[in-house]
């Protein structure tokens, strides 16, 4: 959520980084609220002061007898109390107005953030690993898990509907494998790994920035619960409405959770096998940092989320994103793209992201930091998929199979796979 006084002031810069985010807004609403917040405050606060000098005064008539002069201050204390009760509701409709118009604007870019309109104008920053060289015609992971007896569509539509996965066997074996050796990993590295709820009240995402804007994304129960998108929803909101002290900064959590997504609007190649589904796991990576290391923070989470795909040898690269191609709450964000031999490309498979105080701002999430005054002031808030665990096991299969249709397993995952060394053919 941007500050209001910073929009205010900076109205023209705000514009201007929006539009390079290809958001085009209006401001003269938000101009309008605000200036009417600032006049009702002050004209209450006029009234307030009024009110109590004639509170005061009529303590001092009714002591000197002045009985009919108190009971016209009396009446006069009275209009003024309607007058500002009328006052103080028009201020609560202004200011939710106000807060309504911000909670649907996203995150401004960082100064650093490569400029361009979309997808087309990021930047790749580096390769690391080689694409296999087949000597026979690669299968695509939708053919090679259902010819192994791992994955199952068709019942899993029977149980659900399209876009939901049903693993069986080594399949299942290793989806575990791959979040243990995920979790396993990070936590040997410093993050504190959590455990919590996968439904989430509107408060909570809210904070994170999926309400009010992308409710259509979520799948949400008749309690008025939802289902989360990511864990970054709970981690990030384990503070809310927390004063943190700087000397504990940066924080690392991580977690492991299933994944909902109602993606009504998905199309295209993507929908077939384990790339965008509606359930999914993930174990994702969230920090909590002081807004000074914030950025050298990113960098060091984009390490974390490359070390996983090093460790399994799978081939990938690193973008960064262009302001046109943000996502809602981020500031800056670098994508990791594992390389699928059966799109003959890369893949997003990890987005890590600083989302600078945005997020802080909406969960009130501070921080007191003596050298700047002990005042409490937002932290920042950064979070990266560390990783998606369905396309890590489609790269596994498409990256690791061989000519007579087995999938060989990665050494770092046989420890977690009961000492299995690849996945048979049938």
């Amino acid at each position: 959520m941007l500050d209001a006084k910073f929009t205010r002031e900076h109205i023209h810069t705000v514009e201007e980084a929006l539009l390079s985010r290809n958001y085009q807004w209006d401001s003269s609403a938000f101009l309008a609220a605000d200036a009417r917040r600032r006049e009702l405050i002050a004209q209450a606060e006029a009234l307030k002061a009024q009110r109590n000098t004639s509170s005061k005064r009529i303590g001092e008539l009714m002591k000197a007898g002045c009985k009919e002069e108190a009971e016209a201050a009396k009446e006069e204390v009275r209009t003024w109390g309607e007058h500002i009760d009328t006052l103080d509701k028009e201020l609560t409709e202004v200011e939710a107005s106000l807060s309504s118009e911000l909670l649907d604007l996203p995150n401004l870019p960082s100064t650093t953030t490569p400029k361009g309109v979309g997808e087309e104008d990021n930047v790749e920053v580096r390769r690391w690993g080689t694409p296999p060289a087949f000597n026979f015609e690669p299968e695509a992971h939708w053919d090679l898990g259902t010819n192994l007896g791992i994955i199952d569509f068709e019942r899993a539509v029977k149980l659900a509907k399209s876009r939901f996965v049903l693993l069986g066997g080594l399949g299942a074996s290793l989806e575990r494998a791959l979040i243990n050796f995920m979790a396993d990993t990070h936590i040997s590295r410093g993050y504190k790994e959590w455990w919590g709820p996968v439904l989430a009240n509107s408060e909570t995402l809210t904070g994170t920035g999926n309400l009010p804007k992308f409710e259509s994304d979520l799948f949400k129960t008749t309690e008025g619960l939802y289902l989360i998108p990511t864990a970054e929803v709970m981690l990030t909101n384990i503070h809310r409405d927390e004063v943190l002290s700087a000397a504990e900064l940066p924080l690392w959590y991580c977690a492991f959770t299933a994944c909902f997504r109602e993606e009504a609007g998905a199309a295209g190649r993507d929908t077939r096998g384990l790339i965008r589904v509606h359930q999914f796991d993930k174990v994702e990576m969230v920090k909590f940092a002081h807004p000074d290391d914030s950025f050298d923070q990113l960098e060091s989470m984009v390490a974390d989320a490359e070390n996983i795909l090093q460790l399994l040898g799978l081939p990938y690269r690193v973008i960064e994103l262009c302001t046109g191609d943000l996502g809602f709450a981020s500031t800056k964000t670098y994508d990791l793209e594992v390389w699928l031999p059966s799109y003959q490309d890369y893949k997003e498979i990890s987005s890590c992201s600083n989302c600078g105080d945005f997020q802080a701002r909406r969960a009130n999430i501070r921080m007191r930091d003596e050298a700047m005054g002990n005042k409490p002031q937002f932290l920042h808030t950064l979070n990266g998929s560390g990783l998606a665990v369905g396309r890590t096991m489609a790269a596994l299969l498409e990256n690791y199979q061989r000519a007579d249709g087995s999938v060989a397993i990665p050494e770092v995952l046989q420890p977690y796979m009961r000492g299995i060394k690849e996945i048979p053919c049938k």
